[in-house]
């Protein structure tokens, strides 16, 4: 069948407006054996009827794609709702001269709190029988917010509680740091405790293999829990302040 031309008069302007499109696609190299392409050029042709949001959504990037170290980090962490995990301290130093609370004690880390996964997951941290800590992981309009949550074993919130940080830079699926912001410096500063006006906390997760939680200072400062994910432990008690 001779090709149609632009401009040339037809008996059948519809057809021929279909075979442009096929000419056009064998002129950039598409294969026109495919089945969505032939579907499109009947649609430009207006022999076929399709949605605007089938359209739209074949022009529109994956959702994978366009995920951001944040979210990617966020979605894998809460792969492990509702499971828990042994912990050990792979680093304390320097150490310090009074004793260490976390010493001899059974450290496990319970990924709870997963009613909206992609906005917010709550992770107790249980310190032998003090279930005072939970980490409370945001998302935030540029990225990711962590908040410590300290509560006493009447459910009353500590006097210094939910100091943290935002995340400054993107980070990536693996690691995200959070930099002190200024409300915990001036509650730190408040309560006494300069050591901690230039904390850095962060998160590491390599899936299937470990969970880390770190806290480093540029004075040298650096503590560091590493959890096992490979391995899930029975489930500790709910956290102070939380119902079971």
């Amino acid at each position: 069948m001779a090709k149609c031309i632009a401009g040339s008069p037809t008996r059948n302007p519809r057809r021929c407006r279909v075979a442009l499109s096929w000419q056009l696609g064998e002129d950039r190299g598409m294969k026109t054996s495919s089945f969505p392409n032939l579907i499109r050029a009947l649609a430009m042709a207006g022999m076929v009827v399709l949605p605007a949001s089938v359209l739209a959504a074949s022009n529109a990037p994956s959702a994978t794609a366009a995920a951001t170290p944040a979210d990617q980090f966020l979605a894998e962490l809460a792969q492990y709702c509702g499971q828990a995990f042994a912990g050990r301290i792979i680093a304390n130093h320097p150490q310090s001269a009074t004793p260490d609370p976390f010493d001899g004690k059974t450290l496990v880390m319970h990924v709870r709190g997963c009613d909206s996964p992609q906005q917010e997951l709550r992770v107790p941290f249980h310190v032998g029988t003090d279930h005072s800590r939970t980490w409370v992981i945001t998302r935030t309009d540029r990225g990711l917010r962590l908040k410590h949550d300290h509560r006493h074993a009447d459910g009353s919130p500590d006097a210094v509680t939910m100091y943290g940080g935002d995340t400054a830079q993107a980070g990536s699926a693996e690691r995200q740091e959070f930099p002190v912001d200024a409300a915990s410096v001036a509650m730190f500063t408040a309560h006494g405790m300069t050591a901690s006006l230039r904390n850095t906390w962060a998160m590491e997760l390599v899936p299937g293999k470990r969970f880390v939680y770190e806290l480093a200072r540029p004075d040298g400062r650096l503590f560091q829990v590493e959890f096992d994910l490979r391995t899930p432990v029975q489930l500790p008690p709910a956290p102070w302040g939380s119902e079971a």
